[in-house]
């Protein structure tokens, strides 16, 4: 079992839910995202989705965004986004560690490369956002290979066939995408999110995670009372750029701390 498929049977052991935030790699230095990450774990993060920053998102909204420039605008790059899992696990071998992005740089990478030292580096799962599962084969062989499981959105829009597609090669879990939109817009329509999780549940037996739109504790809990795992982004990035370098962790952990009291408000 993988890291990421171990949180999820201790939690279901537990009654409990996951809690797994997301911060970009790099935003707003390289020199505070490790430390970040400890401070996720230690407000609660079950699992860390990192953010690897590129310049052409499509579906990350404007928070994010101005993350991934930042990020850039200090030299990040997917090498580095590596070294920096490498070093987060130095002192942390229990927490899993997703990394979140794009294909252009995979791909200028190579697959096989990629795959091979994302391994090395201490990465347990990787979702692409636009690796489509048709179209996923190669990706999801080639994280397989390495140990690493790979990790697909499913949208609204997503239908019956499309989630079982996605259902046969998926590994830990996969990543409902709350609203039509990008990361941090709209209006999160709590019952719309409900009504969709039976039909995913049908396809596959994996954990479900729901993201996008979720600020708070008090939305956390209502996300968290019908789905495996709370993911949450564009609002801790928000903390991130209204604190200082001297504050960010501190901020961060407490609001982390806070949507993690929301989330263990739910018992299975």
């Amino acid at each position: 079992m993988s890291r990421i498929q171990k949180t999820f049977a201790r939690l279901n052991g537990e009654g409990r839910k996951a809690l797994i935030p997301f911060i970009t790699a790099g935003d707003p230095d390289a020199d505070l995202t490790v430390p970040l990450m400890h401070a996720l774990v230690e407000a609660g993060a079950d699992i860390i989705e990192l953010g690897v920053p590129f310049s052409d998102p499509m579906a990350d909204g404007p928070t994010i965004q101005r993350a991934s420039e930042r990020a850039l605008a200090k030299g990040m790059s997917l090498r580095k986004v590596l070294q920096l899992v490498t070093r987060f696990r130095t002192e942390d071998d229990k927490t899993p560690v997703v990394l979140m992005g794009y294909a252009n740089p995979i791909e200028a990478m190579g697959l096989t490369t990629f795959a091979e030292k994302a391994a090395q580096s201490g990465v347990d799962g990787v979702l692409v956002v636009d690796y489509p599962p048709e179209e996923a084969e190669k990706f999801g062989a080639a994280m397989k290979a390495q140990g690493m499981d790979p990790i697909f959105l499913i949208a609204p829009t997503s239908s019956a066939e499309r989630i079982a597609h996605t259902a046969k090669i998926a590994i830990g879990y996969v990543y409902y995408v709350s609203l039509a939109g990008v990361t941090g817009s709209g209006a999160l329509n709590v019952e719309a999110v409900a009504q969709k999780l039976p039909l995913i549940r049908e396809q596959t037996g994996l954990p479900v995670g729901v993201g996008f739109g979720i600020r708070d504790a008090a939305t956390a809990a209502r996300i968290a009372a019908f789905a495996d795992a709370v993911v949450v982004g564009s609002r801790i990035i928000e903390e991130i750029e209204k604190s200082t370098a001297g504050t960010a962790c501190a901020n961060v952990k407490a609001l982390v701390a806070e949507i993690r009291r929301g989330v263990d408000e739910v018992k299975k």
